[in-house]
């Protein structure tokens, strides 16, 4: 059971951690509301509370770390979730992009190389009610049984765009992936326009941790 309280504190600093996001460009309502509502603290651990309404990454273990607040929004921005979409996250980490994706209505089904996190981020998604299907293993694959799906999030940095995640978008389908060396990442929207036909569209140079798996970093 989790020991966390949401104060009138944590429930302000949300408030300006949101209306920062908006001055820096997010305008999607849903994602910010979506980030209000969850409680970002409840992810870190107790000793570093005070750093989870900074913009800004923090290490959760396992070599990875819980998204920039900006990035999350970033990349869920991009995507354009509508209720009922089933989204596919490589990268399940902590659970708060899960649960951001859930609050705006994504069937998710989230891959997570590491069992350790994958583990906890269920606990986290069963604490706030959000329902999504977790598996442990190689996200570069995707999740073939479950294809095809609507969305497709990276929430890490890949040397190339893996084949066998834009396979697995639908006709119409979008994929958020930033692809580049392992200093600094290009986000790209990759559009699904037809069987064979697929558009490229390069946005901003982020820095997340490398893509580890067959069709990533090895």
């Amino acid at each position: 059971m989790l020991m966390y309280e949401d104060s009138y504190k944590n429930k302000g600093a949300r408030k300006k951690l949101v209306a920062l996001l908006a001055e820096k460009g997010i305008n999607d309502k849903g994602v910010l509301n979506a980030i209000l509502k969850i409680p970002r603290h409840f992810f870190f651990d107790k000793t570093f509370e005070s750093h989870a309404y900074e913009d800004k990454a923090f290490p959760i273990g396992e070599g990875q770390t819980i998204s920039q607040p900006y990035t999350v929004a970033y990349q869920t921005q991009l995507l354009h979730v509508q209720p009922g979409d089933k989204v596919l996250e490589i990268g399940t980490g902590s659970g708060y992009q899960t649960c951001v994706l859930a609050e705006l209505g994504a069937i998710v089904y989230s891959i997570e190389r590491h069992e350790s996190l994958s583990k906890k981020a269920h606990t986290m998604l069963k604490h706030f009610g959000y329902k999504a299907n977790l598996l442990c293993g190689d996200g570069t694959k995707g999740w073939p049984e479950e294809a095809p799906f609507d969305k497709i999030i990276v929430t890490a940095g890949a040397p190339i765009v893996p084949k066998q995640l834009a396979a697995q978008l639908a006709i119409g389908g979008v994929m958020v992936i930033p692809v580049g060396d392992e200093k600094v990442q290009q986000m790209l929207t990759i559009v699904r326009k037809s069987e064979k036909l697929f558009e490229k569209i390069v946005m901003d140079n982020f820095k997340f941790v490398p893509l580890i798996g067959e069709n990533g970093w090895k």
